[in-house]
């Protein structure tokens, strides 16, 4: 199954084209040049658009603007090439590419996204339950650092590519595809733009 992946709930648009596991072409750059970068991964894996089986669309949670850049494009492919898809956590797939590690997304407003008890949540740093040895992986992880290893936890370098949702282990977690205007958005909480309608 040639599945096209991607990612733009966070600072870094991760995208791939992965036939049956096998990565034929990855990608880190801005959600602004996600097109580009897909035409480059189908020219790179030799495929035409028509040869897509299935999109893999993170979901978040993370930036409202950046999840829906993604899911726009998701359904701009989808109508196009009457392909199906599968939305994904930008959490699981963190939690995939760094095994045992805990993600942990910046929600800005000094909040971060994580798994709670296997669960999406939203939190301040400092309630994040934090068991010390344990690795905590993400932009939140990275941000939050300090408060992190103060408190016993092992946060990798910040260059190291396990803060990042890449978009081959997107494509891993894929399992039901269905209509892409059905994948709907992973938000905890209500965007900024509707809390000041309030």
């Amino acid at each position: 199954m040639l599945t096209l992946a991607f990612d733009t709930a966070t600072e870094v648009a991760t995208s791939a084209l992965v036939d049956d596991g096998e990565v034929l072409a990855e990608r880190m750059s801005l959600a602004r040049a996600l097109l580009e970068d897909v035409d480059a991964h189908l020219r790179q894996g030799g495929a035409r658009p028509g040869d897509l089986d299935a999109l893999a669309v993170g979901i978040g949670p993370g930036s409202f603007t950046g999840v829906r850049i993604g899911l726009a494009v998701a359904r701009g492919l989808a109508l196009s090439l009457t392909v199906s898809g599968a939305g994904v956590s930008t959490l699981d797939a963190l939690a995939v590419g760094a095994p045992g590690a805990v993600p942990v997304v910046d929600a800005r407003r000094r909040e971060v996204f994580t798994l709670a008890g296997g669960e999406p949540a939203v939190m301040a740093p400092s309630e994040l339950h934090v068991r010390p040895g344990v690795e905590y992986v993400g932009n939140g992880a990275r941000r939050y650092r300090a408060l992190l290893e103060e408190r016993g936890a092992i946060v990798p370098p910040d260059g190291d590519e396990r803060h990042l949702p890449r978009a081959r282990f997107h494509a891993a977690l894929v399992r039901d595809l269905r209509p892409v205007d059905e994948i709907l958005p992973l938000y905890l909480r209500v965007p900024d733009a509707d809390r000041s309608l309030h």
